[in-house]
């Protein structure tokens, strides 16, 4: 996905579809949970190995029929396979599993493009940034998206309500010159080091070019490899974490073009007219970063990214692993987390190091993404014997502080 040139967001939900195509057809042969269509029959002894071969390349081959390598690497995954009737079977499920994901998703919202044109324009109301196009904020119609894991309408919006924000906080608040002032301080292009360390740059810069889906998927990889997890475990995992980062992306959407809050390097600028004493413009103020054209608040980085390391904090336990986040299109940037909170601090400081986000933004995306990975977590996906008492290992424990160490 990422080399195809597809945003976040669109990264999300072709992910989403993908995994669920695998693990509706795994699960289809093992049995092990409960399926998300259950229309999916496997034949007797077909492999499971096939059957997620079969499903991720025709998922993937629908949307990018001209990927390069999709077709080799298919052959490739098929031929350590033994030949014979379990493989045949095993391809067949796989395939109607992609073929029953790609229809379910048809008109899900997600197409076509739509854009916002602000207006009017006061203080605070979100405006145009240089990155944007002259048709106006993208990606408008993401939040008539239908979501993966949570009951919903086609065409409302009404399930958002359970999981969105309240308000940014006012122009005048205390909270908002406090955040206001750190990202003016930290977020500018020309920021002294002292304000904005070369880890904190490092970090805004990696993190400005991976996306949540890039980050979380790679983590959950190498996690999953090192539990030794079995391929129906990591068929659910896999699903549950590409589904909530998705309806998290949804959710923050429909936030933000709901309460319009100008971005920062509109705010500094005209920080004249927001009526708070202790917000002093700057004129020349220019992100370290290129700000996305939609509104600030809250964080689509922070809700997918939250909502994906919730996710796998329930799935793998919070701590005591062992994830190196590499991205070729950042060259001599390595990072080292053993804690998936480690990975959404970084991301938070990376947004507001990085010049385009208030603090409070990156809050209130992350307490979406959890609340939305914690409702899909719990309705989606659970074990075929599960019993109202059991909670699959569910650890509550503390979102401790971001602590990590880089290469």
């Amino acid at each position: 996905m990422v080399s195809q040139g597809q945003s976040p967001f669109a990264q999300a939900r072709f992910l989403a579809i993908t995994q669920l195509a695998v693990f509706e057809a795994v699960n289809a042969i093992t049995g092990d949970y409960k399926p998300y269509l259950g229309s999916v029959a496997a034949p007797a002894g077909a492999s499971a190995d096939a059957a997620a071969v079969a499903a991720a390349y025709h998922v993937l081959k629908n949307y990018f029929p001209l990927a390069p390598n999709l077709d080799a690497a298919y052959t490739a995954s098929l031929a350590v396979i033994p030949n014979g009737s379990a493989k045949s079977g095993g391809i067949a499920t796989g395939q109607a599993a992609a073929a029953q994901m790609i229809a379910l998703r048809l008109n899900d919202g997600s197409s076509p493009p739509q854009f916002y044109s602000p207006a009017p324009i006061d203080p605070g109301v979100w405006q145009l940034t240089p990155s944007c196009p002259a048709a106006g904020g993208i990606a408008f119609q993401w939040q008539n998206m239908t979501p993966f894991g949570v009951p919903s309408v086609a065409g409302s919006q009404e399930w958002i309500a359970q999981f969105a924000p309240g308000p940014p906080p006012a122009l005048t608040s205390e909270r908002y010159a406090r955040d206001y002032n750190e990202v003016k301080r930290v977020g500018n292009v020309s920021s002294d080091p002292t304000e904005r360390p070369q880890d904190r740059a490092d970090v805004a810069r990696f993190y400005a070019v991976s996306s949540p889906s890039f980050v979380f998927n790679l983590a959950a990889r190498q996690v999953a490899a090192a539990e030794g997890s079995s391929l129906s475990e990591n068929a659910r995992a896999f699903a549950l974490l590409n589904m909530a980062s998705n309806d998290s992306l949804v959710a923050s959407f429909w936030t933000k073009y709901h309460y319009k809050l100008w971005r920062p390097e509109t705010a500094i600028r005209e920080g004249n007219l927001d009526g708070n004493a202790t917000t002093d413009a700057d004129f020349t103020f220019m992100p370290y970063i290129l700000t996305p054209c939609f509104p600030s608040y809250p964080s689509n980085h922070a809700s997918g990214s939250n909502s994906a390391a919730e996710i796998l904090r329930r799935v793998y336990g919070a701590g005591g692993h062992a994830i190196t986040m590499a991205n070729p299109a950042v060259p001599g940037l390595t990072f080292h987390y053993t804690r998936f909170n480690q990975i959404t601090g970084d991301i938070n400081d990376a947004r507001v190091y990085g010049g385009i986000h208030f603090r409070f933004d990156q809050d209130a995306g992350a307490d979406l993404g959890r609340d939305v990975a914690t409702y899909v977590y719990k309705h989606n996906l659970r074990r075929a014997k599960h019993s109202d008492n059991d909670d699959e290992g569910d650890n509550d424990d503390e979102h401790d502080s971001r602590s990590h160490h880089r290469d």
